[in-house]
């Protein structure tokens, strides 16, 4: 039976509304045992190894994920499997963060007395805080409920997305103290499109050589123009005798000339923008953008330590090379 839109909104805000008041709660709740927990982590020599079953298995490996793509070495253990051989992945330097909403899965509590012989860390993540898991683990954060977003009661929803919720805060949390930059975040994703974002630097997608526009200071608006043309370019580097940068001729400075009644024998020194933005060449391209947007400009030069141009960068090229 088909229901009506307005009642699939509402439930589907219900349902968030439910969800993130949850969320809310337990950022409210954040205790003592919260910073114990990041403190071992940080301080940890081993790996953090991360478990949990059923739909609390799911939080655990993708919580695995954020720690391993941030810094700091993690991987998932299905502790099925963990009773049949993976407990010998575990040493006694590393940590084994546990989820579990009730606390007394079997599959966990079965595994605990040996992870405790080998010497391992236990930080559990529960909503029961009486449960065996709380019990057995050496620092316990609760991830309690008060309700479900489910309207059976039954489906774990609120609980799931709390628990996803504090195991990424942990992950972020460790990620600032150990001050992990973009660029350590960009060496562990080189594949797709954030990769790209992340990886591509200015130097390694900028037109160099004869590709540079870039005309002398003595030359007239003629010879910027022809520049210009033969570039295929909206813009022109202005170097002084040294081939320094000393301006840029842009479109917009033409047409500003030719309102102010200059000829096309003009000298581009009265009609140049001085000290244009440039970039280093060893920034991310991805900065490259947000300069763009925050001046409202289509192009760079890339200058060294000299305030030599050594390439120029365009929208166009940031396009093609997929860096947007």
């Amino acid at each position: 039976m088909n229901k009506n839109s307005d009642q699939i909104i509402k439930l589907a805000q219900k349902v968030l509304n439910i969800e993130s008041e949850e969320i809310l709660k337990a950022g409210k709740n954040i205790s003592n045992n919260f910073t114990d927990a990041v403190n071992e982590i940080l301080n940890c020599n081993g790996k953090i190894v991360l478990s949990g079953m059923g739909k609390s298995g799911h939080i655990a490996r993708k919580i695995a994920s954020t720690f391993a793509s941030t810094g700091t070495p993690a991987f998932f253990m299905h502790p099925g499997e963990a009773s049949h051989g993976d407990l010998g992945m575990i040493t006694k330097d590393d940590i084994v963060i546990f989820f579990s909403n009730s606390g007394q899965s079997n599959e966990l509590i079965s595994i605990f007395p040996t992870i405790k012989r080998i010497g391992a860390k236990i930080i559990g993540i529960s909503g029961n805080a009486n449960s065996e898991l709380a019990n057995e683990s050496d620092i316990h954060i609760s991830a309690a409920v008060t309700k479900e977003a489910c309207p059976l009661g039954l489906a774990p929803t609120a609980s799931t997305s709390v628990s996803l919720a504090l195991g990424d805060a942990l992950a972020i949390c460790v990620l600032d103290l150990r001050e992990f930059t973009a660029e350590d975040f960009a060496n562990s994703h080189p594949g797709g499109n954030l990769g790209k974002n992340t990886l591509t630097k200015i130097k390694d997608i900028m037109r160099i050589g004869q590709n540079i526009p870039s005309i002398n200071i003595k030359a007239s608006l003629k010879d910027a123009i022809e520049e210009m043309s033969n570039k295929k370019v909206g813009f022109t580097s202005i170097l002084d005798d040294k081939n320094k940068l000393v301006g840029i001729l842009t479109d917009g400075d033409l047409r500003r000339a030719v309102l102010n009644k200059k000829n096309i024998n003009s000298s581009i020194k009265d009609c140049m923008t001085k000290n244009p933005i440039t970039l280093n060449g060893s920034e991310m391209a991805i900065e490259a953008v947000n300069i763009m947007e925050k001046f409202k400009v289509s192009c760079f030069l890339i200058t060294d330590k000299d305030e030599k141009v050594i390439g120029m960068l365009n929208l166009n090229d940031l396009f093609e090379s997929k860096v947007i």
